[in-house]
C-alpha cells in the first residue's frame, strides 16, 4: 500500500523538524513537503499534491483558517487536519467550516495523530474527545455569521491579517505585488463597512471575529482587553 503524502505548514521550524521525524519513524506515511506559511502552502500543495496537509492557525501573512478554506476548494480530495494550539471551540467550527476534515491539538499523543491522519486520508472526519466535547458543549453558530464576516473578501481577510501583524501600507503593497493607494482603499472600505475609525480598532475587531490569528492570542485574552 502507498505511503499517505504528507505537507507539513507551521511557522516553527523546529515543531516542522520535529513533527517531519516523528513521522518518519512511523510506518505508512511520507513528508513530501512542509512550508512556513499560508501562501507557501498554498504553491507546494499546488506542486506536490499531498494527500493530507497538517495546518497551524496562526501563521505570519495567511493564517491557516484562511490557507484550509482556499486549499479545500481548489483540491476537495485533499484532506486537511488543523494542528493547533487553539482549543477553543470556536476555532474548531471555522476550521471545520472552511473545509478541514480534521482537527487536533498540538499536545496531542502520536498514536492519535497517527489514526488523525489516516483517517482523513481515507476521507473520513476525524475529531479528537477533547476538541469534539469542546463544540458540543458550546454549540452555537461561529461568530463569523452574525459579525459580518461573511461580507469580507478573501483579499481584505488577506490584508486585515497583515494589518494585524503591524504592516505597514507599503509593506503590505510589496508583500501583494500591488500599489499603496489599492492597499489604502481596501483599508478605507474594510473602516467604513465595519463602522470603525482607527488602525487599532480595526485589529481588535478582526481577532475577537477570528478573521485573523496571531500567535499566542486566544479569544477570551481580545474580550477581556476591549
Amino acid at each position: 500500500m502507498k505511503p499517505v503524502r504528507i505537507l507539513l505548514v507551521d511557522d516553527h521550524a523546529l515543531f516542522r523538524a520535529g513533527l517531519r521525524a516523528l513521522l518518519r519513524s512511523a510506518s505508512g506515511f511520507a513528508v513530501v513537503a512542509d512550508a512556513a506559511d499560508g501562501h507557501e502552502a498554498l504553491r507546494v500543495a499546488a506542486r506536490r499534491k499531498p494527500d493530507v496537509v497538517l495546518m497551524d492557525i496562526a501563521m505570519p501573512g495567511l493564517n491557516g483558517l484562511e490557507a484550509a478554506g482556499r486549499l479545500a476548494e481548489q483540491y476537495p480530495a485533499m484532506g486537511i487536519i488543523v494542528l493547533s494550539m487553539h482549543a477553543e471551540p470556536e476555532f474548531v467550527r471555522l476550521a471545520l467550516r472552511a473545509g478541514a476534515r480534521g482537527y487536533l491539538l498540538k499536545h496531542a499523543a502520536r498514536p492519535e495523530l497517527e489514526l488523525a491522519i489516516r483517517t482523513v486520508a481515507r476521507g473520513d472526519t476525524y475529531l479528537s474527545r477533547a476538541v469534539a466535547a469542546l463544540v458540543t458543549q458550546n454549540g452555537g453558530p461561529a461568530s463569523g455569521e452574525t459579525n459580518g464576516t461573511g461580507q469580507l473578501t478573501s483579499r481584505q481577510r488577506e490584508i486585515l491579517q497583515l494589518i494585524a501583524e503591524g504592516l505597514t501600507s507599503k509593506q503590505i503593497a510589496q508583500r501583494l505585488t500591488v500599489s499603496v493607494k489599492t492597499i489604502e482603499a481596501h483599508r478605507g472600505r474594510l473602516m467604513a463597512r465595519l463602522g470603525i475609525h482607527d488602525i487599532a480598532g480595526l485589529v481588535r475587531w478582526a481577532i475577537r471575529n477570528h478573521v485573523v490569528v496571531l500567535d499566542g492570542v486566544s479569544p477570551n485574552e481580545t474580550e477581556e482587553n476591549t
